[in-house]
């Protein structure tokens, strides 16, 4: 079977790092979807609002020709214990695909002629910019929310921290819209640091979250965000 993408995802996460591990740990964080001429159907999505969430199968392109690996580390094992590929996440896949569940915004339609494209706008996304998207379906509680499911590895809670604006950082943190600035702080209460890595206090990292380089570190279990400039 050949596939190819019905569309591409703009997303407030203009890199790899620091992309939410999960679907919903960051409920700011946006994305929408823009379909390729082919699929640029109104009737296409016909039915869609009336349901809150969907499902995107989408494809790791950042790892793409990397291969796959029968056994990977999860970062809730904090990155040094192996499970077997099928019982994770990992982008290291043999078909490289991956499947999230995202809130369904809206359908934007500009001109509201039926002329327009339509454009899906999602919150809770977890892919960054660029991601292709292969399908969307919808999301039906009555089938799939299921309480009593087990959870295994993943069971425990996960942890948040504090983070705080280091006072050079204020008047720049000031300055972006509300969104912006939640997601930047959903995402940065996630220490999103490689879980295999040495967590050093005081080592500065970067990422590029809702157009901005985000620059911060972590000090005694508090992230302080030191400044957000323009990204590069």
């Amino acid at each position: 079977m050949e596939i190819e993408p019905i569309g591409f995802l703009r997303t407030c996460f203009g890199e790899k790092f620091a992309v939410p591990r999960q679907p919903g740990l960051c409920p700011s964080a946006w994305g929408s979807l823009e379909f390729i001429p082919k699929y640029r159907s109104a009737e296409a999505v016909r039915g869609l609002t009336g349901f809150s969430h969907v499902w995107l199968v989408f494809g790791f392109h950042k790892t793409a020709g990397k291969g796959w690996h029968p056994t990977v580390r999860p970062p809730r094992l904090g990155g040094n214990d192996r499970v077997g590929v099928f019982a994770s996440r990992s982008t290291y896949r043999p078909n490289g695909l991956g499947l999230s569940l995202v809130r369904l915004d809206g359908i934007g339609m500009e001109r509201g002629d039926g002329m327009d494209p339509p454009v899906l706008h999602f919150s809770g996304v977890d892919l960054v910019d660029g991601t292709p998207v292969y399908d969307v379906k919808p999301y039906l509680p009555y089938a799939e929310a299921l309480p009593d499911a087990a959870e295994g590895y993943a069971a425990a809670p996960l942890e948040r921290v504090e983070v705080k604006l280091d006072e050079s950082a204020e008047s720049d943190f000031s300055m972006l819209d509300e969104r912006s600035r939640r997601v930047i702080l959903e995402v940065l209460a996630l220490d999103p640091r490689p879980a295999a890595s040495p967590k050093e206090d005081g080592k500065v990292h970067g990422a590029t979250l809702c157009g901005r380089n985000v620059r911060f570190r972590f000090e005694c279990g508090t992230c302080w965000i030191s400044s957000v400039g323009d990204s590069q």
